[in-house]
């Protein structure tokens, strides 16, 4: 429930920056003829930039109340894109980059959100989670998402698969996806069913051990 809402309010956070009623910052965008003027909420555009922060602070306001920034350097279509778009912008990169097999600029950017972007990534739980689970290349995202989940995540999770569950077959499974597969999500296993699991698995090694005590010497 809090997850869903931090997310909502995400979201309605990113609405602000469309809204045009009451701003109080013009941020002035490329070189004629080619220029822009946006006009965002002050509260909006530090909360997502300390860069924003740090030069709004050093900016007077006018007769208006009005901050001026003016960005040269940075053209319309630039400004757009890291405005409205940022983490979600390179989520939805990353998995273009994947679908074209440009695995190098996959990994990068896949590094970059969970570096760089974990606070957005823990916002979007839901959506992100589903989304980096439908292929098998997003394997840092996956590995990051249940070792940040919280006990309400492994508790939804849970509810959503407890009809599935039961009809795991884990002891058929090998050792090598136990680990893999299992282990991380293992929260969501009855106590006494992760035990008998770790259980078959240390027999299994124990016999490997032995068999291979047990080969003749050369």
């Amino acid at each position: 429930m809090a997850l869903k809402f931090f997310e909502t309010l995400s979201n309605n956070y990113l609405e602000l920056l469309d809204d045009k009623e009451d701003f109080n910052v013009n941020i002035s965008v490329g070189e004629s003829p080619n220029t822009k003027t946006f006009q965002a909420h002050s509260a909006i555009v530090k909360y997502r930039s300390l860069y924003f922060r740090n030069k709004l602070a050093n900016i007077s306001k006018d007769k208006n109340n009005i901050k001026t920034l003016d960005l040269k350097h940075v053209t319309k279509q630039q400004f757009e894109i890291i405005i409205s778009h940022n983490a979600s912008f390179i989520f939805e990169l990353m998995l273009i980059a994947h679908e074209f097999l440009f695995d190098e600029l996959t990994k990068r950017l896949e590094t970059h959100l969970i570096e760089v972007e974990a606070h957005w990534l823990r916002l979007h739980f839901t959506s992100i989670y589903q989304k980096s689970f439908q292929n098998n290349k997003l394997q840092a995202l996956q590995k990051w998402y249940p070792e940040n989940w919280t006990y309400e995540n492994f508790l939804a999770l849970k509810t959503t698969l407890q009809s599935c569950l039961p009809l795991i077959r884990y002891f058929q499974m090998s050792s090598h996806n136990i680990l893999n597969n299992v282990q991380p999500y293992q929260q969501i296993l009855e106590k006494n069913l992760w035990k008998d699991i770790m259980k078959r698995i240390t027999n299994l090694n124990n016999a490997l051990d032995q068999r291979q005590h047990q080969l003749p010497p050369y």
